[in-house]
């Protein structure tokens, strides 16, 4: 199923779509995305406590977590040729380590789907896109093993890790400041559930800028995948439900072209991952 946070008559709502994703039908009883993550219990349509159903293009759509309980965690470095291109640009060599790169990054707000992405020209030159699977735990993790883990996966959403490349190359190469800034979170346009997508998910991950593809990956690339990052997260935290990972971006980003492709006000960017949907977004 597909559920989604949306404005409806200046409320917020939680819903879950139709089949056809014509309608939404809103969920009585359910205050916001965290709790309907916290109580879900695997209910099919009809067991779930529906009201009428609304067209979808009444209502206006708002990331399906507007305020995720933590800091979302991001890795780094998780496709191959990306790592190459990011490298790359940084003029140093990539080489695999057994553990992976983990970073955070602070969002007060998600941008929804069809809001617009600040550009901070006072702050950046190098504006940058990257689309990314992210997973969406459904309820408290500690110490699971790999085996273990996808039972604690509630779905998967789209995330853009929009990051400002100039930024972070000035403070260091650290990214939390450079992939923070207020806006540089979309994400949505709705949360699938793991039922839906398998165990072993093999997505199409997409970009385009323009309606140039620019991204073009499979999540089957992954060198750390979804049960290795979830045992070995939650092997020092404790994961709870609505908490977000995002696992990596294909290559193609901005930087990784000759010359660099970053973005400028006016540019519409659509993210796509097979299965879930577009997250589209214009550069302010």
């Amino acid at each position: 199923m597909k559920f989604a946070t949306f404005m409806l008559q200046g409320r917020e709502a939680v819903g879950v779509l139709s089949t056809d994703e014509q309608l939404i039908y809103p969920l009585a009883g359910i205050g916001d995305m965290i709790g309907l993550i916290s109580s879900y219990g695997g209910e099919s349509m009809d067991a779930l406590p529906k009201e009428q159903p609304v067209p979808l293009e009444e209502v206006r759509l708002m990331a399906p977590i507007p305020h995720p309980p933590h800091d979302l965690i991001c890795v780094g470095m998780n496709y191959l040729e990306h790592a190459l291109e990011s490298a790359r640009f940084k003029g140093i060599k990539f080489k695999k380590t057994p553990n992976p790169l983990y970073f955070s990054k602070r969002v007060g707000r998600c941008t929804a789907t069809g809001d617009e992405i600040p550009a901070y020209p006072h702050l950046t030159k190098q504006l940058d896109y990257e689309v990314e699977l992210a997973v969406v735990i459904g309820k408290r993790c500690r110490d699971v093993t790999p085996q273990e883990a996808m039972d604690y996966v509630f779905g998967y959403t789209i995330l853009n890790d929009v990051s400002s490349r100039d930024v972070q190359g000035s403070h260091g190469g650290q990214y939390y400041f450079s992939k923070s800034l207020e806006g540089f979170a979309p994400m949505g346009p709705w949360i699938v559930t793991a039922d839906e997508i398998g165990l072993s998910p093999q997505l199409g991950v997409r970009s385009r800028v323009n309606g140039e593809l620019r991204q073009n990956g499979n999540t089957k690339e992954f060198l750390y995948d979804i049960p290795f990052l979830i045992s070995q997260l939650s092997s020092g935290f404790v994961l709870e439900p609505g908490d977000i990972i995002a696992t990596g971006t294909p290559s193609g980003v901005g930087m990784g072209f000759h010359p660099p492709k970053f973005l400028s006000p006016g540019d519409v960017v659509e993210c796509e991952i097979e299965g879930i949907g577009k997250l589209v977004n214009t550069v302010r």
